[in-house]
């Protein structure tokens, strides 16, 4: 017999977080590689990383039950800039 299972994580104050991950991705000293001369059709990204903690629930439900649970963890963010851009979010990895 198969069982039906669901996992849901939200993540506390998601906007709040990818607001403070480009901020702290911001370097002071611009290398400039979105400035440099390059092959036509390619375009240069910078690209600048961030290990921060990240918390919230995770949420696991089947027919019989619901556990709910708070989580803090590692994660590291990786944003990118192009020559016209601020830098974005773009992928993140848990480091647990």
């Amino acid at each position: 017999m198969k069982n039906s299972l669901q996992i849901i994580a939200i993540i506390d104050q998601p906007g709040l977080l990818e607001d403070k991950i480009e901020q702290l991705a911001y370097r002071h000293h611009d290398p400039g590689y979105g400035i440099q001369n390059i092959p036509a059709n390619r375009i240069a990204l910078e690209t600048s990383s961030v290990e921060t903690h990240v918390s919230g629930n995770v949420v696991i439900n089947n027919p019989d039950a619901q556990i709910s649970t708070r989580f803090i963890t590692c994660f590291v963010f990786t944003c990118i800039k192009s020559k016209s851009s601020l830098y974005k979010l773009e992928w993140s990895s848990s480091l647990s």
